[in-house]
């Protein structure tokens, strides 16, 4: 692997690369530079609307208005469907001061000139040095700008029912290719016992499955976009994804998050979860039955370098329109740097801080009762530093991912294989760019 400061100038590199082509592809160049004079304070007594994603949020949002009378914000949660509402009121022109968006989802957003440049304000570029740098480089594009503050990452790795593995006296795997042999001795022991699903529908996951083998879906040189969603590391994720399909020892018939995912767990059908940081409330508040039953481990790897993905992670973004900076500011690094705060939204949203402070929250340094008292974020811990940071997403990332979940479910369902689906995405990355005037070819 290369050093964490090569990976990191890499990362810078690209996303100011990115920057530049963005900046050409958006109806105002300057549409989203804030001047000197946005970033003073209001005369007065200030209302901010804050959407997100994230339960409990609100309940942190009430400590930050009870310690700040002058700044107060209103949470809306936008989850049943997060950037179909977010694109609605940016076209009404009503978007919110601030909003949760996605890693991935910031260089489609930007090309929609739906951000605001916050680095006018002393305390926003400031905010740098308090962050896991890869994710710093996202949310500026390079040294550019401040347009988001980074909230969460999410490094991935292996939820596993240890009691299923020790009933059937089957090994829990560390490699890609025992968690196979695995999933065969499972589902022989038990026909109704699956290894674990793969849901079609769900890009983002099956990417991050990518970013562990070093497939790099984008690159920039030559004043172009490298792309290279079809690569040979990325088939060789599909080809064993596929393989595991195609022997019926992963499901594709549940999607993530779902009230029969959950079922399936619940009624023993599904042996390990392949998620990230974030997904460790997920179980505990949903199937609280099996306190004491998990145990997570490092995600299974492909090599000797042990490398580890991730998978989603948000920023919370400054968007277009808010008259009110400074505060927008204010509220943002606190949100995401304060102690208090980062506590809450672990506790209560599950998120796992982008600040490298809260990597030292007492909660994350203590076992967790529901899993058996481990201490399961020293995993997560690791397997962020075992994340390529110089991978980057492409500016119209949306449209790729699209087009790989319908593809996928193709494959899911009988018609073509995941290396198809491959091809589609990357087809569709190249002619994206080419409708929106975005420099690209195909990389390797």
């Amino acid at each position: 692997m290369r050093s964490t400061a090569t990976r990191t100038r890499l990362a810078a590199a690209a996303a100011t690369a990115g920057i530049v082509v963005l900046a050409g592809c958006s109806s105002s160049g300057s549409s989203d530079k804030a001047s000197a004079s946005s970033c003073d304070p209001a005369k007065g007594k200030v209302t901010l609307q804050y959407w997100n994603t994230v339960p409990g949020m609100d309940k942190v949002v009430d400590l930050w208005n009870k310690q700040h009378p002058d700044i107060q914000v209103e949470t809306k949660n936008i989850s049943n469907d997060q950037y179909g509402t977010l694109g609605n009121a940016l076209k009404a022109d009503k978007a919110p001061d601030l909003a949760q968006v996605g890693y991935d989802e910031l260089p489609n957003l930007r090309t929609q000139s739906a951000f605001v440049d916050a680095s006018a304000c002393k305390a926003a570029t400031a905010a740098k040095s308090k962050f896991v740098p890869w994710t710093w480089s996202q949310t500026s594009f390079g040294d550019t700008g401040v347009f988001a503050i980074p909230q969460d990452t999410g490094p991935m790795a292996l939820y596993v029912r240890s009691d299923l593995f020790k009933k059937y006296n089957v090994a829990i795997p560390t490699t890609w290719d025992e968690y196979a042999t695995a999933a065969e001795k499972l589902h022989k022991a038990d026909p109704n016992l699956d290894m674990t699903f793969f849901d079609p529908n769900n890009a983002e996951w099956f990417n991050g499955l990518l970013w562990q083998n070093d497939a790099r879906m984008y690159g920039y040189s030559g004043d172009k976009w490298q792309v290279s969603v079809d690569s040979a590391q990325s088939r060789q994720v599909a080809d064993y994804w596929q393989k595991l399909i195609s022997e019926k020892v992963v499901r594709t018939d549940l999607a993530h998050g779902s009230t029969q995912m959950y079922a399936a767990y619940q009624k023993d059908q599904l042996a390990t979860y392949v998620g990230a940081a974030w997904g460790y409330s997920m179980f505990r508040d949903n199937l609280p039955k099996q306190a004491g039953k998990w145990t997570i481990v490092p995600m299974p790897t492909w090599g000797a370098n042990g490398s580890s993905g991730d998978w989603g992670g948000s920023t919370v973004a400054f968007m277009k329109g808010s008259k009110h900076l400074y505060e927008s500011v204010e509220f943002n690094t606190w949100l995401n740097t304060d102690p208090d705060a980062l506590a809450m939204e672990n506790k209560l949203g599950g998120l796992y801080p982008a600040a490298t402070a809260g990597l030292d929250l007492p909660a994350l340094k203590q076992g967790v009762p529901y899993y058996n008292n481990e201490k399961i974020f020293d995993v997560f811990a690791d397997a962020s530093k075992k994340i390529d940071t110089s991978f980057a997403w492409g500016p119209t990332q949306k449209t790729v991912n699209l087009a790989l979940q319908d593809a996928m479910a193709k494959a899911a369902a009988g018609s073509g294989t995941l290396d198809d689906a491959l091809a589609t995405a990357q087809a569709a990355a190249l002619k994206s760019m080419k409708d929106q005037a975005i420099p690209a070819t195909a990389g390797k």
